[in-house]
């Protein structure tokens, strides 16, 4: 898409990992797993939104912004499949 809208949109999309949207406060490892040290909020995703819709993000098209705290790279959460954060 970002091609076939060349010169007239920039074409971006967001790929939110955990982001706590009601009230719930996470500790020990459901927080910690995290390489960001916390569960997202709608604001970490929002301003996200913000900064891809602004001129500062001129020269970014064609791409997916991943936003999950780092989780991405530690490919799996505290107590799936017997795993334990240490």
């Amino acid at each position: 898409m970002a091609v076939s809208f060349a010169g007239r949109v920039r074409v971006n999309s967001i790929s939110p990992g955990w982001i706590e949207t009601g009230d719930a406060e996470y500790s020990g490892a459901d927080e910690y797993q995290h390489p960001a040290g916390r569960v997202g909020t709608p604001s970490d995703i929002a301003n996200a939104v913000l900064f891809l819709c602004s001129d500062e993000a001129g020269f970014i098209t064609g791409e997916n912004l991943c936003i999950d705290g780092g989780m991405t790279r530690l490919m799996i959460y505290h107590n799936d499949f017997g795993w334990t954060l240490k």
